[in-house]
């Protein structure tokens, strides 16, 4: 891999697309936040804690956004000042290059703002 994961668009997945294996997420998983957790090796998890309610609505926002952008959609649950992110390639059933282009384009978002307000 030569090209950083921020640099990169997602593109779409066809269903016939294997999902990613434990040695292609070994691969990929170094290049995002240490925070992100895989999880049953289909999802990429983190949750993010925020001064309250505001920011997390104020990330959620900006995220959705990006996420639109790169049209490639997580799931978020929010709970006041705590932003739960979950990224899966539902077409696949599991993991794709795309949800860890995603995650370091969330990361990225995050470390602009480094103040805790996206």
């Amino acid at each position: 891999m030569t090209q950083q994961l921020t640099q990169l668009k997602c593109e779409p997945c066809r269903g016939d697309t294997p999902p990613f294996t434990q040695e292609e997420i070994a691969v990929y998983l170094p290049q995002v936040s240490g925070e992100w957790q895989v999880v049953d090796d289909t999802k990429l998890r983190r949750i993010f804690t925020w001064r309250g309610f505001l920011r997390s609505m104020l990330f959620v926002n900006a995220l959705a956004y990006l996420a639109e952008q790169e049209g490639h959609h997580p799931d978020m649950h929010i709970s006041y000042n705590r932003v739960t992110v979950e990224l899966t390639t539902h077409a696949i059933g599991g993991l794709s290059r795309n949800d860890f282009i995603l995650a370091a384009k969330i990361d990225q978002l995050v470390a602009a703002h480094a103040d805790g307000a996206p």
